[in-house]
């Protein structure tokens, strides 16, 4: 069996993330890891390709807010310190691949979820994430 010391686990902040954390942290317990949190928000200007011509800065900096409180939350239930909680903005398989390799993690933990099919096994996200690491 393999042995973790390093742990970071990518949340998405919905319901779901509640299993991916319980799993993560029952793996850092398991393994006597440090456990790191990371959440990715996604730039207004990728989901929507820059095809609308607004200025989303106000609505991006309110998403930013909320997930760094969201982001906190979690992180009290689990105790775990500020440092080890990463909130980053951009693609998340990305943003997650360099993560995992700043902080030499040994365990990239992320969830997968509403999907059917071949997809129900690995959510996009989830995907990336397997094929770059």
């Amino acid at each position: 069996m393999p042995n973790y010391g390093r742990i970071l686990a990518a949340i998405d902040l919905s319901e779901e993330a509640n299993g991916v954390l319980e799993r993560a942290a029952g793996m850092a317990k398991h393994h006597g890891a440090e456990l790191h949190l990371l959440h990715v928000v996604e730039p207004l200007s990728l989901a929507y390709g820059g095809d609308i011509p607004m200025d989303f800065s106000e609505v991006q900096l309110q998403l930013e807010k909320q997930a760094e409180d969201a982001l906190d939350k979690f992180a009290k239930q689990l105790n775990l310190p500020k440092e080890r909680c990463h909130l980053l903005s951009g693609r998340p398989d990305s943003q997650i691949h360099e993560l995992a390799k700043t902080l030499e993690v040994d365990l990239v933990i992320v969830g997968s979820h509403g999907r059917k099919g071949l997809a129900l096994l690995l959510g996009s996200t989830a995907n990336g994430v397997l094929h770059g690491a």
